[in-house]
């Protein structure tokens, strides 16, 4: 079984939400790709008490501990204090951590305020972990069978920390064994919808099976132990992807990192060189933004008046592909996405209203097109807009065989 380790977020600011706890998150995924089972997250603020007490909790359940926070300079700074009286280990004073720390300032032309000398005492027996990054040494320290590690609470500080130091140890340290995770990631379905899909597959017991909502997808998530066969692996995840279908978009986790919708759409179009002009209505230059950086957008516009032409669907349609000729011949473009949507701008801007958003993408040898009807704040249809309208192109370059061009 794989080792337990334990999350631990000290700090006021924490529990009563001024902050988010975005080390836990963060801290979590690189412990399970290490192989450790993370049983859980608790947050503790700056009370002497309740940070003693948790810090005893742990060390008779936990084979680990990776605290965050409470290593600064101020009287709200408990975590060495706390980890004294709770382990009888009293803070002494480290010489090479006073260095460090006024070698910090002494770099900037600041002189050091004298509050600082606290970062420099550390509970007896416990190994520095000098940190390059700011004034805060972390440490870490065995007790009972639970080997603990403190990181500053500040994530860029801790993040470091972590890569360069905690990690090697960790994997030299304990009997690792990491389980892999793969992860179907689909557009345009709901995780209900994906549920019942993967239902009709008998997925193994040895496999575990969990889902994900995001706003800019949704994912399947298989978690295999780490000595299923590789071999068995593809075939359940390929059985899993063909089951949900079309609107699979990539998979990360089997041989690479796909990475989202947009970094899909990248490597298909770079793959061939091919380019991409943008009219936008619905999405109000989302689309632009979410491919900023990438060379192949080489164009792109925001026209307003586009679905408020009082036009029938087939006449807005026509004019879609009408513009999107004339933008794909102007700029030698590869593609062209046209994209409108059927309703007021009252209703548009009304989160329980709906509007029916178009997107036409012209290639060089036609067209296709597709409509879909969305809800939510203005903000959702906008994002959804823009995700549609790319979707669709994803979906002709990945040569989906339900997504055939009209010919003109």
């Amino acid at each position: 079984m794989n080792p337990k380790v334990e999350i631990f977020s000290q700090g006021e600011e924490v529990i009563t939400g001024q902050v988010a706890d975005t080390n836990a998150a963060w801290l979590s995924q690189q412990l399970v790709s290490l192989g450790f089972q993370v049983s859980r997250h608790t947050a503790v603020g700056d009370k002497m008490a309740d940070l003693i007490g948790l810090l005893k909790e742990i060390a008779s359940r936990a084979d680990c501990c990776i605290c965050s926070g409470g290593l600064g300079p101020t009287s709200d700074d408990l975590t060495a204090e706390a980890v004294a009286q709770a382990f009888n280990l009293p803070l002494q004073f480290d010489e090479v951590a006073l260095q460090q720390i006024s070698g910090y300032f002494a770099r900037r032309n600041i002189a050091m305020p004298e509050v600082n000398r606290k970062q420099a005492m550390l509970p007896q027996g416990a190994t520095r972990i000098d940190n390059e990054w700011g004034t805060a040494p972390g440490f870490c320290l065995q007790y009972q069978h639970c080997w603990f590690v403190f990181l500053p609470g500040v994530p860029f500080e801790m993040q470091h920390l972590f890569t360069e130091t905690v990690r090697p140890d960790l994997e030299g340290r304990f009997s690792l064994q990491p389980e892999k995770l793969v992860i179907i990631k689909t557009w345009g379905i709901g995780e209900s919808a994906l549920q019942a899909h993967v239902n009709q597959i008998e997925i193994p017991a040895a496999v575990t099976v969990s889902y994900r909502a995001g706003v800019d997808e949704n994912q399947t998530k298989l978690l295999f132990p780490h000595d299923y066969p590789p071999e068995a692996t593809s075939i359940l995840v390929q059985q899993v992807a063909a089951q949900i279908g079309d609107a699979v978009f990539a998979i990360d986790g089997l041989d690479k990192t796909a990475g989202d919708l947009v970094s899909v759409i990248a490597d298909l179009l770079n793959q061939k060189s091919q380019t991409l002009a943008v009219i936008e209505s619905a999405s109000q230059g989302l689309i632009a933004a979410k491919c900023i950086g990438h060379d192949w957008l080489v164009s792109s516009s925001y026209n307003q008046k586009l679905s408020r032409l009082n036009q029938s669907e087939a006449d807005l349609i026509n004019t879609a592909k009408r513009l999107g000729r004339e933008l794909q011949k102007s700029c030698a473009a590869t593609f062209a996405l046209v994209q409108f949507y059927d309703g007021s701008e009252q209703a548009f801007a009304d989160k329980n209203q709906t509007i029916t958003l178009c997107s036409v993408l012209l290639t060089e040898q036609g067209f296709c097109q597709q409509s879909k009807t969305v809800a939510g704040t203005l903000q959702r249809k906008q994002n959804q807009a823009a995700l549609y309208a790319l979707d669709l192109l994803r979906r002709f370059l990945q040569q989906k065989e339900s997504l055939c061009p009209y010919y003109d």
